[in-house]
């Protein structure tokens, strides 16, 4: 079969010079913002990669085809659309086949990233262990994902309502490097500090791009987690953030929400919770992500 995957030009065209490029995921469009934060954070977004000096390539499944790259109309209308997939491993495949539309998690994401040729990818908060997990078995394919796939993915840690201790055990069973950029510590998405250390450290992108580098020539498994924390004048500290939580968990059980409507749900009922507080700091990881991404892609461009 044909591998149904389509660049956009600026994407095609950088990736043809060898020029740095920058994978950014959908979901944060579909079901991460609500609107109109989602379509202006997206558009912003790839502004903040622009101006660090890479191209930015948004990633969605259009019509049952992979694209790599989406313009303004494509950008808003998965702004507006109701009814869009949340794609990931399992299901990528499927929809492609069935010609739907659909956004990319973290793990779809670095799949479609790679099979274009694209090595840096930036991201909000990566999924992980759920809390209750050792009842529930539920654990996000993005672990496993960064396990597998060759991508250096810059995240502002693991988002605030996992389970992190549960989630950096399972980065290190696996394999996946967690660095920190200018931290010692790792960070729970909307704080800059969980309390629990990262494995090392980079106060340089450059560092982070030559150990990709070189994970490759030692031909190493999978990609690079880079734990960003989010700024200083943007964070909410942990212990105001918990009580927040901890409410919003039990809203979800009450709820009966399971499997990939468990991240959303959350993710909304805290925004209620902190009377809009949660997405103004989201925004400002997300911009803070992709300006690292750009800087690293710009690095691994010169190694190459």
């Amino acid at each position: 079969m044909t591998l149904p995957l389509t660049l956009s030009e600026p994407v095609s065209e950088a990736l043809s010079r060898n020029a740095p490029v920058v994978a950014l995921e959908s979901t944060i469009i579909t079901h991460g913002l609500p609107a109109p934060q989602n379509l202006e954070t997206a558009c912003v977004v790839e502004d903040v990669v622009r101006a660090n000096g890479a191209t930015p390539a948004t990633i969605a499944v259009i019509d049952g085809s992979i694209r790599v790259g989406l313009d303004a109309a494509e950008l808003q209308m998965l702004s507006e659309a109701s009814d869009v997939r949340k794609l990931s491993r399992a299901d990528l495949a499927t929809a492609i086949i069935d010609e739907a539309t659909g956004s990319t998690t973290v793990a779809a994401t670095m799949i479609a990233a790679h099979l274009a040729g694209i090595e840096t990818f930036a991201t909000g908060g990566i999924g992980g262990v759920h809390r209750g997990a050792e009842l529930s078995f539920d654990i996000s394919a993005d672990l496993q994902e960064l396990a597998r796939t060759p991508v250096t993915v810059v995240a502002a840690g693991a988002k605030a309502i996992l389970d992190i201790p549960k989630t950096l055990e399972m980065l290190e069973t696996l394999g996946v490097p967690v660095i920190g950029f200018k931290t010692d510590t790792f960070p729970a998405f909307w704080s800059r500090d969980s309390g629990l250390p990262v494995q090392d450290r980079a106060n340089e992108a450059n560092k982070i791009a030559k150990a990709h580098r070189l994970r490759a020539a030692m031909k190493l498994a999978g990609g690079q987690l880079v734990a960003n924390p989010i700024p200083v004048e943007s964070e909410i500290p942990a212990h105001l953030l918990g009580p927040h939580i901890d409410a919003a968990l039990r809203a979800a059980d009450a709820h009966g929400i399971a499997g990939k409507d468990v991240t959303p749900f959350l993710l909304e009922q805290v925004l209620d919770l902190t009377d809009g507080r949660s997405l103004e700091a989201n925004i400002a990881l997300i911009k803070n992500n992709a300006a690292l991404a750009a800087q690293i892609a710009v690095c691994l461009a010169s190694l190459r």
